[in-house]
């Protein structure tokens, strides 16, 4: 039964309206992806939406005009290959959603069962939705671990991360990386891209979470889902309105402190 794990107060007033449906946020939830909501939530509310979060999980429909936003966590080969079940049932809402541009962001396991198929660490082959072109390889007694730094051209953004992933993933033809790696490894060790970008869909191997890391790829994705459902001529407070320092010196005197300890 899908329930709501979070929600704005009804304290305040509110401009709009935002929905996230949370996919298997009760079993796909491994490297921290509850914190992507609570920037999601965050940013919303900064912009005067009302935030609501739901669990959409096993046996659950996936209503795609209910939600703006998608969020599909990361999980462990057991958890993944359940959900892989159950993933069917929703294909076809979910490959809809995705064509008429909504927001969805992929994490890791996410990111993998969107895709064809990925390779578990045994050898044994999970099928995944197949609403995008991807598909995952494993490798034998390796893992493509630590800090990692991409930069997205189309939006001339630098995004920072932490990778942990057996996983060697493989874009297609229609799909382009999140980001052009500058320092790590990515998707696989042959190309130099990690995650995917395909139409509003985010997919990535970042762990810790992503948007709490990279608040101004958070603040893009939570002003694409409110203007595709309000429109694109509603304006909306500046990233550096509600999300940079007010008082940058206290900034600097927080560094100097760290600096001299």
């Amino acid at each position: 039964m899908v329930y709501t794990s979070t929600s704005s107060p009804d304290t305040r007033d509110y401009t709009y309206e935002l929905n996230i449906a949370h996919l298997y946020g009760d079993l796909m939830n491994t490297y921290g992806d509850y914190g992507n909501i609570l920037m999601l939530k965050y940013i919303g509310e900064k912009l005067g939406a009302k935030v609501t979060a739901d669990i959409v999980s096993l046996g659950d429909s996936f209503d795609k005009d209910h939600y703006d936003i998608a969020l599909f966590g990361g999980g462990q080969d057991y958890e993944q290959s359940i959900v892989s079940k159950d993933l069917p049932l929703k294909k076809e809402a979910l490959d809809a959603f995705i064509q008429e541009n909504k927001v969805v962001v992929a994490i890791c396991g996410g990111f993998q069962l969107l895709g064809q198929y990925y390779i578990q660490a045994n050898g044994v082959k999970i099928d995944g939705v197949g609403v995008m072109g991807h598909y995952t390889l494993n490798q034998t007694d390796n893992r493509y671990i630590g800090d990692i730094k991409i930069y997205n051209e189309d939006f001339d953004e630098i995004y920072y991360g932490f990778e942990n992933h057996q996983g060697r993933t493989f874009l297609a033809d229609d799909q382009k990386p999140l980001g052009k790696v500058l320092y790590g490894i990515g998707n696989n060790d042959e190309h130099d891209g990690e995650g995917v970008q395909y139409k509003n869909v985010y997919g990535s191997y970042f762990h810790g979470p992503i948007l709490s890391r990279n608040t101004n790829l958070a603040y893009r994705l939570v002003v694409t889902a409110l203007k595709n459902r309000y429109g694109q001529d509603i304006q909306l407070a500046s990233y550096e309105d509600i999300l940079s320092l007010e008082r940058p010196e206290e900034y600097e005197d927080m560094k100097r402190k760290v600096d001299k300890n």
